[in-house]
């Protein structure tokens, strides 16, 4: 889907909060024993439904889930498709939001990092199948609800918006694997 464009030109302020507010609800059901990362992703679909998802950690660091594809997941595997009634989920999306925090202490120190995170690289290909290169993605400090508290509502201090196609630029796409087909079949 990447090829496409969303038919969002810009995110009102209400639903940039939403999506931010969202996006910080989903960390604070995140596990993250091992980690200690804590990451939340909300994605607002074209019908305006806000979907959440919190990473989840595994004692096997591979087999732990990102934020992202736990939103990604959760919207296209609908309760009505696990029922059987051929639902196809949702499967469009106008834009994301992400937080991260990082909070460790080692008996020596403590430490507090609130920069802004972006999508790792399996994250981003997986963004990538399901919404546009030109999706807005809100990349959210891990104190910007502190700073809003002391802000305007809509301050930009602590927020970066990107784009799937800057995040990245030559994704892999199922038309990739359409070209292959043509050249394996003879014609």
């Amino acid at each position: 889907m990447s090829g496409s464009t969303s038919k969002v030109d810009h995110l009102s302020t209400q639903d940039r909060l939403r999506l931010i507010r969202g996006a910080f609800e989903a960390r604070a059901g995140a596990y993250s024993p091992y980690s200690r990362f804590p990451v939340g992703a909300a994605l607002l679909t074209s019908d305006g439904k806000l979907i959440k998802g919190a990473s989840i950690d595994n004692a096997c660091y591979s087999a732990t889930t990102c934020a992202e594809c736990t939103a990604i997941v959760k919207a296209v595997i609908t309760d009505d498709s696990l029922r059987g009634l051929q639902s196809e989920g949702i499967r469009n999306f106008t834009a994301l939001a992400i937080v991260g925090l990082m909070n460790w202490r080692d008996g020596r120190s403590e430490s507090n990092i609130n920069s802004i995170i972006t999508p790792c690289g399996i994250c981003r290909q997986v963004l990538n199948e399901f919404c546009a290169n030109d999706m807005p993605i809100l990349l959210v400090a891990g104190d910007y609800l502190q700073r809003l508290d002391l802000m305007e509502p809509n301050i930009e201090d602590g927020v970066r918006q990107t784009t799937l196609g800057e995040l990245l630029p030559s994704g892999f796409e199922s038309s990739h694997l359409n070209a292959l087909e043509k050249i394996k079949t003879p014609h």
